[in-house]
């Protein structure tokens, strides 16, 4: 098969590579098509990749090929998303259902070979099952949408609030229609880049806000009557962002930090101390699971996905074959030039 196997930092071949046999209860997925996330970035980019070689590639969907000895749920010809996390299940961790918390976890595309290949075998249990109503792009975004549901989950969103959106990337979009999908009074998706705020405006945002602007502390003041938002969702990992979160939070907030940051993170006192002024609950959030494995947040997403109640088609910016993922890349290193999801189909 065809693998886009990544060597060292900026170093990926497309080359032949042995199908992957099949242990007992795996399954092979011919990969129809699969997400660059921005994990991945950092492990092309740079120096993040857990060894080398590896192919990444975590958001992915395709159609079953082959099953293995003991498989019973799944059957060839089905069509598949797949679910990157490998939990061992033994673990206090697993055992309490909090799989993305497990202790000895493997990930697909990350820790073992993943979808930047025509082929990739998983668990038949990580493989969630979608009917031809739904195209394998959508599908290949069950897993960034499931990561913007659990935030919402994890904080115990109920609706009836209105809710602060830090970051209008792919995440931060699907964090907005899932707020709007679960009753928010109105969403406010915050961004320093015109063309995802337009995004943001099509996918139902009720305002946007450039955070560049220099108004941007009496348009808050203006919008929440001095208040501030009851939640806050901070999706882009950024030091400004997070910093952001603290401002524009009210009283007895909650905060959800769901970008994950890529270097350190400073508070001034007085910035910190409004944790403790306004007595604001902060979080994280982490992947996308909760039990039964893999969890509601895989099946509310193709649910609502089938309903055509989320929007995965606004999302997609540019779709390249396998063989020019290097081209994709390329765009990554041109600053802006990427104004949504990069995705690769491999077959």
């Amino acid at each position: 098969m065809k693998a886009a196997v990544l060597y060292a930092r900026n170093d990926i071949r497309v080359e032949e590579k042995a199908v992957p046999a099949l242990e007992p209860h795996e399954i092979l997925v011919k990969v129809k098509a699969t997400g660059i996330c921005g994990s991945d970035l950092p492990r092309v980019l740079g120096d993040a990749a857990h060894h080398y070689p590896i192919v990444l590639g975590h958001e992915f969907a395709g159609v079953v090929e082959r099953i293995g000895f003991g498989v019973s749920k799944v059957k060839v010809g089905d069509r598949v998303a797949g679910v990157p996390l490998k939990p061992c299940f033994k673990c206090q961790d697993c055992l309490s259902g909090n799989y993305a918390q497990c202790k000895y976890y493997s990930f697909i595309g990350s820790r073992v070979d993943g979808s930047w290949a025509e082929y990739v075998a998983i668990p038949e249990i990580n493989a969630i099952r979608f009917d031809d109503s739904i195209r394998f792009e959508e599908a290949a975004f069950v897993e960034p949408s499931a990561v913007a549901l659990h935030a919402l989950q994890h904080i115990r969103f109920e609706g009836g609030e209105n809710v602060a959106v830090l970051g209008g990337g792919n995440i931060g979009l699907l964090a907005l229609q899932w707020a709007k999908l679960l009753g928010a009074r109105e969403v406010t998706v915050f961004d320093i880049d015109d063309d995802r705020l337009a995004s943001a405006s099509r996918l139902g945002a009720d305002h946007t806000i450039n955070a560049k602007h220099p108004d941007v502390e009496e348009q808050v003041k203006r919008m929440t009557d001095g208040k501030g938002f009851p939640v806050v969702l901070e999706t882009a990992g950024s030091d400004v962002t997070m910093r952001q979160s603290f401002e524009l939070a009210a009283s007895k907030a909650k905060i959800c930090f769901i970008g994950t940051p890529a270097g350190d993170i400073t508070f001034s006192h007085k910035q910190f101390e409004l944790m403790n002024r306004k007595e604001f609950t902060l979080t994280g959030s982490w992947m996308s699971y909760s039990a039964p494995f893999p969890g509601r947040e895989w099946e509310l997403t193709l649910h609502f996905l089938k309903q055509g109640k989320l929007n995965f088609k606004e999302l997609i910016f540019r779709t390249f074959p396998l063989d020019e993922i290097n081209e994709a890349f390329d765009l990554y290193r041109t600053p802006g030039a990427v104004k949504g999801k990069l995705m690769l189909l491999p077959g």
